[in-house]
């Protein structure tokens, strides 16, 4: 019960604060905000809204993972581009059939996101960098290197553009929605059994609930810190996997950083607490309202940036209100 009033409170108050804004504007609240739902689960609007919540979900997912014990990976772009340029090489460069060519993509693109994430853990364990710097900080190495190949030695020779050859590797659609949406709820579903069913959830939850308990207890954080970040570098990486083997089925440089994924997913795990259902059903909230947002802006004229407006201020009502409970249950 607290932890939906923890989400309903926050969420509340950004659509009032929301409709005080489109009302200074001479807006129609209820006008807007109903521009924005017929846009995003509209007839028209809900294949945007899926084929947005694919790598939002994806990557809300894999920053809730570590998030559950208390850690905060910020590398998840770096992850996400290491993981989309590795599937890159393997969709252009392996010999084979296709179906054995686009798995053989997925699990290159989960073997380096995955190892990138560890390589910022082992930062933390061996050389005391705390978690936040080494993940952020490896982004741009790993962004970088992305850009530097697409520029040169995969570069497409009939474009301009700082992009790649199209893969003959291909996720196949559904209404123009990739089939990766199927392995992004096989992850969440996954996530789901391990942080209720087994012991590795529960010591993962007990990390994030009281760190010097967990300590107590045994539960070694350092090999915790590895096993969660890798988990959460191979999910990125899966994510940017699913992407460049979709449409327009090539790499293009900024391409997976412009639309925001990582962050967007960050706020989506904050939200849920990083609850894994919950995690899945922010995502979609949030993918909804970016969707719905170029509806709205088309129906009232009122600017899409509206939107990130409501996505910022739910997160710092999010934090207020979490705060203001932490002291109830404290004093209770």
């Amino acid at each position: 019960m607290t932890r939906v009033r923890l989400v309903a409170v926050p969420v509340a108050a950004a659509l009032v604060l929301g409709a005080i804004l489109l009302l200074a504007t001479g807006t129609d609240p209820l006008a807007a905000y109903g521009a924005i739902v017929s846009g995003a689960f509209g007839p028209d609007g809900i294949g945007d809204t899926l084929a947005y919540a694919v790598p939002v979900a994806g990557m809300a997912t894999a920053l809730a993972i570590p998030l559950r014990a208390g850690m905060v990976n910020l590398g998840g772009e770096g992850q996400l581009v290491l993981g989309a340029i590795s599937a890159l090489a393997v969709g252009l460069y392996v010999p084979g059939p296709g179906p054995v060519k686009v798995i053989l993509a997925l699990l290159a693109g989960i073997a380096a996101g995955g190892a990138y994430a560890a390589l910022a853990a082992v930062c933390e364990n061996r050389l005391g960098v705390p978690l936040l710097i080494s993940t952020l900080l490896l982004c741009y190495p790993a962004m970088s290197l992305a850009g530097y190949l697409v520029r040169f030695p995969l570069k497409d020779a009939g474009s301009s553009l700082p992009q790649s050859p199209q893969m003959s590797a291909r996720l196949p659609e559904i209404d123009g929605v990739t089939t990766g949406i199927f392995l992004v709820v096989a992850v969440i579903a996954v996530y789901t059994v391990i942080d209720a069913r087994t012991p590795a959830g529960f010591e993962t939850k007990v990390t994030g609930w009281a760190p010097r308990f967990a300590a107590y207890a045994g539960i070694d954080r350092p090999k915790l810190t590895l096993r969660l970040l890798a988990a959460s570098g191979g999910t990125a990486g899966l994510v940017g996997a699913i992407a460049v083997l979709g449409f327009p089925y090539r790499f293009i440089d900024g391409a997976l950083i412009t639309p925001q994924y990582t962050w967007i997913g960050l706020l989506a795990a904050l939200l849920a607490g990083a609850s894994p259902l919950g995690t899945l059903l922010a995502a979609v909230f949030f993918a909804a309202l970016t969707s719905g947002g170029f509806a709205m802006e088309r129906a009232t004229q009122v600017p899409r940036e509206l939107t990130a407006v409501l996505q910022a201020v739910l997160i710092i009502f999010l934090a207020a209100t979490s705060g203001v409970f932490k002291r109830k249950a404290r004093r209770a």
